[in-house]
């Protein structure tokens, strides 16, 4: 489905553009994706709507096949933000250590306590942190937007599950620019 509305009271969530997350290899180039995530922030604030910057600090403790990435040591700058992202104080900087934004961080309470009824996300992996944010999301019964061209993953694979299998049923997809058009084709 192709975004139709955002609602008045939207916000934007960008998952992981973080210096530690964007230094691995990807399956899209990284700067047409923190180049559209840049964009919608910009177009959000300056409509007065909530942006939330998401960063990952640990991982949580249980055993994987891959390991566990909480005790993992990280470099100093990991979890900086992206300076293409121009960081506001009207931002919200939300701070995580599981994969999805919305475990043991508050984020639920920020969202509730600014009335806001829909998200669009955008950010780095697509099947990872982007993902379980918008799982939580759809089960916490706000709408979702996925901008399918501000996010990449590690594989190509992984991607495109996610975009294809699984987004479709938890919200809204469309490019940067499509949001933009229906963002300013609902505001006042």
């Amino acid at each position: 489905m192709t975004i139709t509305t955002l609602d008045p009271q939207t916000a934007l969530i960008i998952v992981d553009l973080q210096r530690g997350i964007v230094a691995s290899p990807k399956a899209h180039p990284l700067e047409p994706v923190v180049r559209n995530s840049a964009a919608l922030a910009d177009a959000f604030r300056s409509q007065g709507l909530p942006v939330v910057l998401v960063n990952v600090t640990g991982g949580a403790p249980g055993r994987t096949d891959q390991g566990s990435s909480a005790r993992r040591e990280f470099p100093a700058d990991f979890a900086e933000l992206l300076p293409e992202l121009n960081q506001q104080p009207s931002d919200h900087l939300v701070t995580k250590k599981t994969w999805g934004a919305f475990t043991n961080t508050g984020l639920g309470a920020l969202l509730e306590d600014l009335g806001v009824t829909q998200v669009v996300l955008t950010g780095v992996a697509t099947s990872i942190g982007v993902e379980s944010t918008a799982r939580s999301a759809y089960e916490a019964g706000l709408n979702v937007t996925l901008a399918l061209d501000a996010m990449t993953d590690l594989t190509m694979s992984a991607h495109e599950n996610s975009v294809t299998t699984i987004f479709p049923r938890l919200g809204e997809t469309g490019t940067t620019q499509e949001i933009l058009d229906v963002l300013k084709a609902t505001r006042p």
